[in-house]
C-alpha cells in the first residue's frame, strides 16, 4: 500500500483536506473531516486488498539517493516558504506556494519511480497552487484561498490514489455464454 504510493497519497490528501475544510464553520467542518478521513481509509483498505504485494526489497541505492534528494529539497523549500511568507506578513500565500512545490516535486519522482502517471498529480497540484494565487489576487479572504488549494490538492491526491488502485485491480470476470 505504501510502496504503491496509495498510503502516502491518501494521508497527504487528508492533510490538504484539513486545510481546505478550515474554511468551514459549525457542524460542516467536523462532518467534512470525517468524510475525508473515511475516504482516505477506504483508499488504503482498497489498496491493501486489491494491489499485489510489492516484490523485492528496498530501492536500489541510486534510486533511494535521488528520492531522498528530491524530498529534502521539497521540505527545504516548504520551510523557506513558511518562514518568508510568515515574516513578510503574507501567510495566506503559504498554501498555494506549497502546492506548487509539492506539484513540482512529483515531476522528478515520476522518473525516479518510473511512474509517468505521477505527472498527473504534479500538474493538478501546480494548478491548485496557481488557482490559490489567482483567488488571492482577487483579494478574496484567506479562508477562500485555503478552501480552493486544500480541496483541490486533496481531491487530486485521492484521485491519483483511486486511479492507482483501480488501474491495478483485476478486471471483473464475464460470464461465459451458455451454448
Amino acid at each position: 500500500m505504501f510502496k504503491s504510493g496509495v498510503g502516502f497519497l491518501a494521508l497527504f490528501g487528508v492533510g490538504w483536506w484539513l486545510l481546505g475544510t478550515s474554511a468551514f464553520d459549525g457542524w460542516v467542518r467536523p462532518v467534512a473531516i470525517v468524510v475525508g478521513c473515511l475516504l482516505a481509509l477506504g483508499l488504503m483498505v482498497a489498496a491493501r486488498r486489491l494491489l499485489p504485494a510489492s516484490a523485492g526489497g528496498p530501492f536500489p541505492a541510486e534510486r533511494r539517493r535521488r528520492f531522498n534528494q528530491v524530498n529534502a529539497l521539497q521540505w527545504i523549500l516548504i520551510i523557506a516558504i513558511a518562514v518568508v511568507c510568515g515574516r513578510a506578513g503574507f501567510p495566506v500565500l503559504i498554501p498555494p506556494l506549497v502546492a506548487l512545490v509539492v506539484g513540482l516535486h512529483f515531476l522528478p519522482l515520476a522518473v525516479v519511480f518510473e511512474q509517468p502517471r505521477l505527472r498527473v498529480p504534479a500538474v493538478l497540484l501546480i494548478l491548485a497552487g496557481l488557482a490559490g494565487l489567482a483567488v488571492w489576487a482577487t483579494e478574496s479572504p484567506a479562508s477562500t484561498v485555503r478552501l480552493v488549494v486544500g480541496v483541490t490538492a486533496a481531491l487530486s491526491l485521492w484521485g491519483t490514489a483511486a486511479w492507482t488502485v483501480t488501474g491495478a485491480a483485476p478486471a471483473p470476470r464475464t460470464a461465459t455464454p451458455m451454448p
